[in-house]
């Protein structure tokens, strides 16, 4: 494995020639200092509550930035353009619900966990229902977060991949030991104090990568311009009205499905709920969530943006064949060379003819003429250069069975490293890989806490000490490390890696959402009664996504829906049977 790494390094078309020795070092000192000073400024940690919730003591900015730094993992920064780019903006809509929810959570959630002075949110339900109940829902959540930590831990090995031109293998297994390090010395404040340096960067660099695509326009093209002829190729998708249950993105998915999504994400999902468990008050952690309400879609939408204004840019200037390099590489090198070639003759070709195309549309835009026949030019031609692309890509298929031809995760990594200036290549990868090193700790961090708490503490060892306690947390959160680096070696089978996150959450995320609203607002229905309506729930939720009834999105809806309408169904039956005069109880022997 070192020697074929070496050799990869020595490749005279490696792709680390597009880093600067300038790249380098901003790349390095950036993620080395946001390591070193959260270890730093989380020293000392004795106990559980200093693990886990930073003995509840941040201040709501730091609360707001943490829950937004963990959402917004390298996938979101990695992957969002690349979906603009080929599917346009349509993905914003996904956020419509979370205002909505957010104000939810202020009233109700936090309120409730700040009251009972919990670690995980799942001790509030053996308090409401039975031990039962909560090992469940903890059981659930460990499933769905442990698989979704290997995703975001897999986003940047990507970038590395990329940069040194090697499988994502090695590159995931670095980037997963390095979060997994200071994760497990450093524990929630290493997290939130990280997390509010790498928000801070990562709102000046995309403010910068935006100025600079606009700026690599054709003179004559300006802002406007470019979303003007992105528009008329249907990227400007923003909002849908369409009421269709198999559509993903419109405005109902987003304010309905989006809704229950965020709900359940931020309510009940420990990585979010050990974000604003750490504020010192109620009102804290409200602010918290409030400024995450109110910041959430400008940033997403600008995120988008990007992306589309680099497809504005690949208008002019003809982008790769294929977006994955390593792909690229390995069909140049193999037995179908010539054909690729060819086929990445025929792609050049296709783009010359486009571009004419897209430069009459934007002269008739300039002089304010009818666009409509311009328009319809440019789609014919535009169709037929993605049809050489799809004919490129068949060969790299052809050559590698086994071959990743899902590209929109590399589109922006692309531009980034082609296009931009020295220092701010290495300082938007360190972005990237800084929005992994964030997500990762928050998740690994709730993994180890909801272990060690609900399952440890709770089942096994009710009595250890403090000291007993916080090894056992720092043995979790490096077991849930390992494991989430395995699920990361395969995560370049599940596309792309934003909807991936999102469908594995929304496969759990509605059920688990549905036994917390039981427990704040049904006070009849038991611990029986809503266990077998979780167990009955998931049984539905996996099958109506295997056989595709529904977009994503809508599984959220169904699960809550499912959980509370069986769960009443179960209790009424229940209470029947034992008000049954004719009742006969069987005695154990």
């Amino acid at each position: 494995m070192l020697a074929d790494f070496i050799d990869c390094l020595l490749l005279p078309d490696n792709t680390l020639l597009f880093m600067s020795l300038v790249d380098w070092l901003v790349l390095g000192f950036t993620i080395l200092f946001i390591v070193v000073y959260g270890i730093w400024k989380s020293r000392g940690n004795k106990n559980m509550d200093g693990y886990f919730l930073a003995d509840r003591s941040m201040p709501w900015y730091s609360i707001g930035l943490s829950v937004m730094a963990t959402q917004a993992s390298a996938i979101t920064f990695l992957s969002a353009p690349g979906l603009a780019y080929s599917s346009g903006m349509q993905f914003v809509q996904f956020y419509l619900g979370l205002p909505l929810a957010m104000i939810v959570l202020c009233i109700t959630f936090i309120p409730i966990f700040h009251r009972l002075k919990v670690f995980t949110a799942y001790e509030f339900l053996e308090q409401r229902f039975d031990l039962k109940t909560r090992a469940l829902t903890a059981f659930l959540f460990l499933i769905q977060r442990g698989l979704s930590t290997g995703i975001t831990i897999y986003a940047p090995s990507i970038i590395l991949s990329t940069i040194l031109n090697i499988n994502t293998s090695y590159t995931t297994l670095f980037i997963g030991c390095v979060v997994v390090l200071y994760t497990v010395f450093g524990g929630t404040k290493a997290v939130s104090y990280t997390q509010m340096l790498q928000m801070s960067i990562i709102f000046a660099g995309l403010f910068m990568a935006g100025v600079v695509v606009v700026s690599l326009l054709p003179p004559a093209v300006g802002f406007g311009q470019a979303l003007s002829i992105a528009g008329k190729m249907g990227k400007m998708n923003v909002i849908n009205w369409d009421f269709d249950l198999n559509n993903r993105y419109t405005i109902w998915t987003g304010l309905i499905g989006g809704f229950f999504l965020q709900l359940s994400y931020f309510g009940t999902d420990q990585s979010q709920v050990g974000r604003y468990l750490t504020g010192s008050t109620i009102g804290q952690s409200r602010m918290g969530l409030l400024m995450n309400a109110m910041l959430k879609i400008p940033m997403q939408f600008m995120i988008l943006l990007i992306g589309i204004l680099i497809f504005s840019f690949y208008q002019y200037q003809k982008p790769p064949v294929f977006f994955n390099q390593f792909e690229i590489n390995k069909v140049k090198s193999g037995v179908y060379k010539d054909e690729f070639a060819q086929k990445e003759a025929a792609f050049s070709q296709a783009f010359e003819a486009k571009k004419q195309k897209v430069i009459a549309l934007e002269n008739a835009l300039n002089q304010g003429q009818d666009v409509s026949k311009y328009q319809n030019e440019l789609n014919k031609a535009n169709a037929n250069f993605l049809d050489t692309r799809t004919a490129a890509i068949a060969v790299i298929k052809k050559n590698d069975n086994n071959a990743d031809l899902d590209d929109t995760n590399y589109v922006f990594l692309n531009f980034v490293t082609h296009y931009l200036p020295q220092g701010l290549i290495g300082l938007l990868i360190a972005i990237v890989c800084m929005a992994s090193m964030g997500s990762t700790a928050s998740s690994l961090n709730s993994l180890a806490s909801t272990t060690s708490v609900d399952i440890y503490k709770r089942l096994i060892n009710k009595t250890g000490s403090d000291l007993k306690y916080l090894n056992i947390s720092k043995i979790t959160t490096l077991f849930w490390g390992i494991l989430s680096i395995g699920m990361a070696l395969y995560a370049s089978k599940l596309g792309n890696l934003l909807e991936a996150v999102n469908i594995l959450g929304s496969l759990f995320y509605g059920t688990i959402l549905g036994i917390f609203l039981v427990a704040f607002y049904i006070k009849k229905v038991k611990g029986n009664a809503v266990f077998i309506a979780a167990i009955l729930t998931e049984i539905i939720v996996f099958s109506a996504f295997y056989y595709k009834v529904m977009a994503y999105l809508w599984l959220n809806v169904l699960g809550c829906a499912m959980v509370i309408i069986i769960s009443l169904l179960v209790e009424l039956l229940n209470s029947k049977d034992e008000s049954d005069p004719n009742r006969t109880e069987i005695q154990p022997i």
